[in-house]
This record gives structure tokens, C-alpha cells and sequence, in this order.
């Protein structure tokens, strides 16, 4: 039986993804009230009607009024295209970060144990078949969850409460209107003078909001009675659809398709083109998309200016910046229009050569001052990177720029936290049947990244077999630059199999061929920093420290900051051998904040280890204890334990044996439970909190060291990940 969390202390707040409500909610109280009942009543409701009835408003002030103990996390699943991908979206909105080769249902199961939640998923209509198994194999596994959904159609799951929801009553829609309309233009008010027109036109719109929404948009260069001329002959023009279709979804399209047709024939064309992004999009990705063939890339602010002040577009800001979107039932109206034009392959290609575009950039970029810069970018962008990928992977002979681009995002997969997903698109960009046969590069680059995210997933079969074919069509090839990293990574895979020669062999030849080519990125660092572990644990300190303030200078020149935090654990290793402890802990800190910074699981374990062996030794075992703890909860997220090396594994077999000869059993024990029950965020704060705080004299240190360059006495099976 899996153990229980902790209770949240009393009077804190519960943690959420939940969006921030930018503007009023207007009425609903009623049907607010209802659902607040079935929620507490019921472990699976699902907020169903017509698309731009509200479902996703109600459902997330539903969920922000409800106090689960572990949170309210909102899954938006409209950007999300494949089925299998449903699962690593709600780790995502989670906030969880696993590395390893585990199954995310594995990991969202693990998770969730033992916690009291409410989970809201939005917009899953078109992915029902990913999202009833998952939900249904959720709800009977974890007892503390709710699941609050909101789409098109029921989930069909059992115990499954329905909560449909009509459009707005008249009043509440003109109150509707009338707030909205106040908002884009200052001093109005639904009066004596205009009531009866924005009755009837509220009363025409089925009192549907996204409908009522629009139609006030349009008041900064329309009347309301205007508004209700102009509607009349555009139900006309629109009404219809097939019999089968739902006289509400076809009041929606008739909405939708009256805003359309009141725009400019360049915000009509702008629409529909937008309609190739998957989520949020930026300025200069809709000028590169979305221009020419009757737009003009200097026409498309003004134009998307237009589409903003009529509510077919939103703006929001973020990590990233000023960013866009479109509601996805908008989206879809632009996408049939798209569509019937005959432009929708060119314009897929046109957005797919732009986030290729990105992920060069970003790959070339991330050697430099601007790596958060660039790990903000690509988290931002991974809906429509998604979506890039998707089409090139599906499209008959695009395969070659999939593997361009899943391999060019390296970067984000390694040093972003996001291996599992990285691994997906990297199989199935080098499977057979997926080849287009004349494109050795791309292929060779996709090979040589998925044998590294196989080595940090712990992986080594599929490793060493991805690496060994890329060398061997690599150098059948004569592509000098394909062998450095196909033999770089196999010496990683030898790093952490505890065959420390083989990898010093391979590492220091890798590193030879980099100079041979002139290759300098942060790659060739972590192969330094690779090399110096090789060194240090074969009793070489002072070579090991030389080659890591080396990386230091180099990336202290570059303003890189992702390969230092794991030199930092390396000169941080050789201090404490040399007894510095005060040394190792400044940093250790430093590497702890920088890989936090980056979401890298694997550099904040490693320093939250290595920092529990120095609070031992600094005299505090009780937190150094906590702290194994507290790194114990996060390595199932990256792999074995210590990459199961048992020279890894050496500090911390130390740390234990320190901690309980000075605690006893029983507390050591106790404190370990205690670590383990923090979240990462707490356990990170923790660690760093420690920094003046030192107890040097509370308890002495043991005075034998012993030789921590050899292996522990009972090593672990091995596999697991390298330093980098």
C-alpha cells in the first residue's frame, strides 16, 4: 500500500494551474451553484454542450472555488493533436518532470497516490478515446481524485455525472453584452435608447456568450441596431449544415460566420490562415506564416490588430512575451475556410518552416547568454513544435526534416527535463518504415540524440544500438561530425556502467575529434565535464578540477550556464575529497539553483546528494538525512538511483552510514520519511534555505574518510544516466 501525503497546513492555499479570470464573469449563478453540488457529490462530472456556451469558463471558476487539499490543475487539451501525447499533457499541467523510460500513465499513477485532487480537463472531444481509459483508470486507482470535465460530448465513463449547459437567459446575456461592450468602448451602457435592439440581437444570438461576445466586439464601429441589421442577412447567408446537425451548433457557425463576414477580406484571410497555429502564437511567427498571396508581411500587425479588437484573437503575456490565440472553436471555423480555399498544405509547410527555423536557432542559441531566453522559447512554442513534428512525420517524404528537427531540440529534451517526450518523436523518427532514404544527415543526427536520451533514461540496450548505427553510417558515410558524438555518447553509456577506462578512452578520443573539426557548443562541455568523472573516480582530483574550471572559463566567456551547473558538481566533488566542505557547498548551491532554473531533474538530484553528504560531515545528520529523503522521492523521475554506478553511489553510502551511526536507526529513518514527503520545490528551497546556517560544531564529523574514489562496497545494478 502506497503511503499517504501529508496534510497541507492549515490556512495555506491550495496549489493550481488554474488560468487567472482577465475579465468579469458575468451570471451563470445558478448553474455555478449545481455544479458546485455535483462536484461534491460525484468524482467524475462533465460539463457538455455546444462549442462557445461557456463549458470552459464555468468548469474553471467551478474548479477555483473548490478546495481539494492537493490543488485544482487544469489540463488543456484543445492544442493537444495525438491521442498518445494526452498523457504527457497532464504531466505537464501537473508540473511533474520524469526522465526515465516509465510509462507516463506509470508516472501519473505514482503521483497521484495517496493526494486529494481535482483534475479538469478542457477541450478533449476530439481525443474521447485517449482520455475515457485514462480518466476511468485514474478515478478507480487514486480515491482522492475529482475529475471535472468540459467538452463537446460525455466521456462515457462509469459514474460519469452529466452536466449539460444551455446558452445564457436573456438577461443574463445582455448583462453579458453590456459588460463586455463597456469594455471596448468607454461609457456604454444598455439603456432606454438601445435596449430593445440588444434584446433582440441577444435573443437572435440563442444567448450563446462566445456569440454575445462577438457581437460586442463589434460596437466600436457599430450600433447595436446596426449590429442587428447587419445580422439578419447574415443568418440568412449561413444558416444551414446538414440535417444531423444540432440547431445550436448551427445558430454557433452562423455567429461565427456573421463576425467573418463583417471582417475585412484581409482579416478574413488573416483568420483563416492563423488557423495553422496549435495554441499561442507570436508576432513575428504570424508575419512569417500568415504574409503574402494578398497579405503583406508589414500589413499583418495592423490587420491582427483588427482581429484583437473583435475578440477573434486574444492577447496574453507570458515568460515569453506578448503571445496570441484564438478560441479553439474560432480556430476551426478559420481552419474549413482554410480549407475550401485550397491553401491549407501551403500554409502547414509554411508553419512548419518556421519552427524549424526556431529550433535552429534555439539549438545555436542555446550556447550562449540567452539559454533561459531559449528554454522559455521552446516551452512555449511546444504546441505548434508538436504540430511541426506531427506533419513531418506523417507527410510522405517529409521524414528527413523530422529528424532535423526532433535531433535540433536536443537541448530541450536533455536539458530541459522533457527526455520521455524527446524519446518519442526521436523512435519514431528513425524507425524503418518512416525512412525517405537520401537524407543521411538528418537521420544520423536523430540516431546519435535518441542513443543520449536513452543513455540518461537508463536505457542501454536501445543506447548502444542507436549509437553503434550511427557511427557505423557515419563513417560509411565520411560525416566526421556524426562519429564525435555517436563515440561521445558511448562514452557517456561507459560512464555510468562503471567502465571507467572504456569511457576515459572514448570520451578523451571524442574530445580529440571535436578539435579536428572545430566544434564548440555545449555538447563538447559536457564531454569535458564526462571525462573529469571518469578522471575523479579513477583517483585523478587535480586532473579532474582542471578540466572542469576549464569548462568553467569557457562558459563564464559564453554566458552558458547549463553544462557549468554540472561543472560546478564536479569541482564540488573535488573539494569536499580535499575537505573544503564550505567550498562545495557554495558550490553545490550554485548548481542547484542553476539546474532547478532549467527544470533538469538529474543536476538537482545529483547536487541535493552530494549536498546531503556535506550537511553530515558540516555536523547536522538529522537534515542531511532529510535531505537523502528528499532525493530519494525525486529519483524514480529520472532513473536507478545514482544511475545505479557504484561510484556514483560511494557519497552516498557515506552520507547514510554518517548520518545513522550519529542518529540512530530509528531517527534516521524518521528523518528520511520526512525528506521524502517534500515536493520538489519545497525540497530545493530547503537545500539552498541551509546557506548561513551552517551547525559546524553541533556534531562532530567522523574523522575517517576513507577512499571515495573507488566503488562502495555493495554496488547497485548498473544502467542508469550520465552527469550530462
Amino acid at each position: 500500500m502506497r503511503p499517504s501525503h501529508p496534510p497541507r497546513p492549515a490556512g495555506s492555499p491550495s496549489p493550481r494551474n488554474l488560468p487567472l479570470e482577465l475579465n468579469a464573469f458575468v451570471g451563470r449563478s445558478a448553474e455555478l451553484k449545481r455544479l458546485d453540488e455535483a462536484l461534491e457529490s460525484d468524482r467524475l462530472v462533465t460539463v457538455t454542450g455546444m462549442g462557445g456556451v461557456g463549458k470552459s469558463r464555468l468548469a474553471a471558476r467551478a474548479a477555483a472555488r473548490t478546495d481539494p487539499g492537493d490543488g485544482a490543475w487544469r489540463v488543456e487539451l484543445a492544442a493537444v493533436r495525438e491521442p498518445e501525447l494526452v498523457e504527457y499533457a497532464v504531466l505537464e499541467a501537473l508540473g511533474l518532470t520524469d526522465t526515465t523510460s516509465r510509462l507516463p500513465r506509470e508516472v501519473l499513477l505514482d503521483h497521484l497516490a495517496g493526494r486529494r485532487l481535482l483534475l479538469l480537463l478542457d477541450g478533449f472531444e476530439h481525443l474521447v478515446d485517449a482520455c475515457a481509459p485514462l480518466v476511468g483508470e485514474l478515478l478507480r486507482a487514486v480515491p482522492g481524485l475529482r475529475v471535472l470535465a468540459a467538452g463537446r460530448r460525455p466521456l462515457e465513463v462509469e459514474g460519469e455525472q452529466l452536466f449539460p449547459l444551455a446558452p445564457m437567459t436573456g438577461a443574463e446575456a445582455v448583462e453579458l453584452f453590456g459588460v463586455r461592450a463597456a469594455a471596448r468602448v468607454p461609457g456604454f451602457a444598455v439603456d432606454d435608447a438601445n435596449r430593445s435592439a440588444v434584446l433582440e440581437l441577444c435573443r437572435r444570438l440563442d444567448g450563446i456568450p462566445l456569440a454575445v461576445e462577438l457581437a460586442a466586439g463589434r460596437l466600436s464601429t457599430l450600433s447595436p441596431a446596426q449590429l442587428l441589421s447587419r445580422l439578419e442577412d447574415r443568418f440568412r447567408l449561413l444558416t444551414g449544415g446538414g440535417r444531423d446537425v444540432p440547431p445550436r451548433h448551427r445558430t454557433l457557425r452562423t455567429a461565427i460566420g456573421w463576425s467573418h463576414e463583417l471582417c475585412t477580406p484581409e482579416e478574413r484571410l488573416l483568420w483563416s490562415r492563423l488557423s495553422v497555429f496549435a495554441g499561442r502564437f507570436d508576432l513575428e511567427a504570424a508575419e512569417y506564416v500568415c504574409s503574402g498571396d494578398g497579405l503583406r508581411a508589414e500589413d499583418v500587425l495592423d490587420v491582427l490588430g483588427a482581429l484583437l479588437a473583435q475578440s477573434v484573437v486574444t492577447r496574453e503575456e507570458g515568460p515569453a512575451g506578448v503571445r496570441y490565440r484564438m478560441l479553439a472553436t474560432v480556430r476551426a471555423y478559420g481552419a474549413e475556410w482554410l480549407e475550401a480555399m485550397g491553401d491549407a498544405g501551403r500554409l502547414r509547410r509554411r508553419h512548419r518552416d518556421w519552427f524549424m527555423g526556431l529550433a535552429t536557432w534555439c539549438e545555436l542559441d542555446w550556447f550562449s547568454p540567452r539559454q533561459g531566453e531559449v528554454a522559455a522559447r521552446i516551452e512555449a512554442e511546444l504546441p505548434n513544435v508538436r504540430c511541426a513534428l506531427e506533419y513531418c512525420l506523417t507527410e510522405p517524404g517529409e521524414t528527413h526534416l523530422g529528424q532535423y528537427l526532433a535531433g535540433s531540440l536536443w537541448f530541450f529534451w536533455v536539458g530541459c527535463g522533457r527526455l520521455a517526450e524527446g524519446r518519442h518523436w526521436l523512435d519514431r523518427s528513425v524507425e524503418p518504415s518512416s525512412q525517405d532514404g537520401a537524407y543521411e544527415q538528418s537521420r544520423l543526427k536523430a540516431l546519435w540524440v535518441l542513443g543520449y536520451v536513452a543513455v540518461l533514461q537508463g536505457d542501454a540496450v536501445p543506447a548502444l544500438a542507436a549509437l553503434q548505427e550511427c557511427r557505423a553510417e557515419a563513417e560509411r558515410a565520411g560525416d566526421p561530425t556524426a562519429v564525435a558524438y555517436a563515440e561521445h555518447r558511448t562514452g557517456c553509456l561507459a560512464l555510468v556502467t562503471d567502465d571507467m577506462p572504456r569511457a576515459e578512452g572514448l570520451l578523451r578520443s571524442a574530445l580529440g575529434r571535436y578539435r579536428e573539426i572545430g566544434e564548440l557548443n555545449s555538447n563538447v562541455l559536457m564531454g569535458q565535464v564526462e571525462l573529469a568523472m571518469a578522471r575523479a573516480f579513477q583517483g585523478d582530483l587535480p586532473g579532474a578540477v582542471e578540466l572542469c574550471e576549464d569548462v568553467r572559463r569557457v562558459c563564464e566567456d559564453h554566458g552558458e550556464r547549463w553544462a557549468l551547473a554540472y561543472a560546478l558538481y564536479v569541482l564540488a566533488y573535488g573539494a569536499w575529497a580535499g575537505g573544503d566542505r564550505r567550498r562545495a557547498r557554495d558550490l553545490l548551491e550554485e548548481c542547484l539553483g542553476i539546474g532547478h532554473a532549467f527544470h533538469d531533474l538529474l543536476g538537482t538530484v545529483l547536487a541535493v546528494e552530494l549536498l546531503a553528504l556535506v550537511t553530515a560531515e558540516d555536523g547536522d545528520p538529522a537534515e542531511a538525512a532529510l535531505l537523502q529523503g528528499a532525493a530519494s522521492r525525486m529519483w524514480p523521475s529520472v532513473g536507478l538511483p545514482l544511475f545505479g554506478s557504484a561510484y556514483y553511489n560511494a557519497p552516498h553510502e557515506r552520507c547514510e552510514a554518517t548520518a545513522r551511526e550519529l542518529l540512530g536507526d530509528e531517527r534516521y529513518e524518521e528523518c528520511v520519511r520526512e525528506g521524502a514527503r517534500l515536493e520538489q520545490e519545497a525540497a530545493v528551497a530547503r537545500a539552498l534555505g541551509r546557506a548561513g546556517k551552517r551547525t559546524l560544531a553541533a556534531v562532530p564529523a567522523p574523522r575517517a574518510r576513507g577512499d571515495m574514489r573507488k566503488p562502495a562496497a555493495s554496488p547497485t545494478p548498473k544502467g542508469g544516466e550520465t552527469a550530462g
